[in-house]
């Protein structure tokens, strides 16, 4: 390893939290393809994410309150439940906005963003006492320590900052794209240019 790829790794080290990772489409991994990734946690230990662009085709947001047993009143717009990662996909985690402060079970992970893994969040949400933004998401996103720093270093990933214009208002199936263009890059060119040297 070059010093410079050491300088990288170290950078990617200390600023992955609270960034968007953006899946290039060179990507091999198919459950990753065109994903937009809220990083959470980052350390040598390992890190984990939430994927913020691919709503579930299987679960809505009735069905979960349904399998939790929360009551629920119907409203004419629901959140929707997302596909956050293929580890331990029968876990809930919700990505929120920052002002919400439950009594335990939250990750505060910078002054936009906070995460919440316990059921309290979920039937706050229904009964329209949650946070102001969020997105629900069963599973999520883990590599082991230094895993994703090597990812990044072949080019599997890009990242940017994480707005909460860009995760909690643009559409999911927009959002690659906006991540995207927020660094400047086409993603046509960048489609174009997948697999040539």
């Amino acid at each position: 390893m070059t010093q410079a790829d050491n300088n990288q790794t170290e950078r990617t080290s200390a600023d992955l939290c609270g960034k968007l990772l953006i899946a290039m489409p060179s990507m091999g991994d198919p459950r990753f393809e065109k994903s937009v990734i809220f990083m959470c946690a980052h350390s040598d230990e390992g890190s984990m994410g939430l994927i913020i662009n691919k709503p579930s085709a299987d679960v809505t947001f009735p069905n979960l309150l349904e399998q939790l047993e929360i009551p629920h009143i119907r409203r004419t717009t629901e959140p929707n439940v997302h596909f956050g990662g293929p580890v331990e996909m029968g876990r809930g985690f919700v990505l929120h906005s920052p002002e919400y402060t439950p009594d335990d079970g939250m990750l505060r992970v910078d002054d936009d963003f906070s995460m919440s893994a316990t059921k309290d969040v979920v039937r706050d949400i229904a009964e329209g006492t949650g946070p102001v933004r969020a997105i629900l998401a069963l599973g999520y996103s883990g590599w082991g320590g230094g895993q994703l720093d090597g990812e990044i270093l072949q080019n599997g990933w890009l990242t940017c900052d994480a707005t909460p214009e860009l995760v909690f208002e643009t559409a999911p199936e927009q959002q690659w794209t906006a991540a995207l263009q927020s660094l400047g890059v086409d993603p046509i060119m960048l489609s174009a240019s997948a697999g040539h040297a």
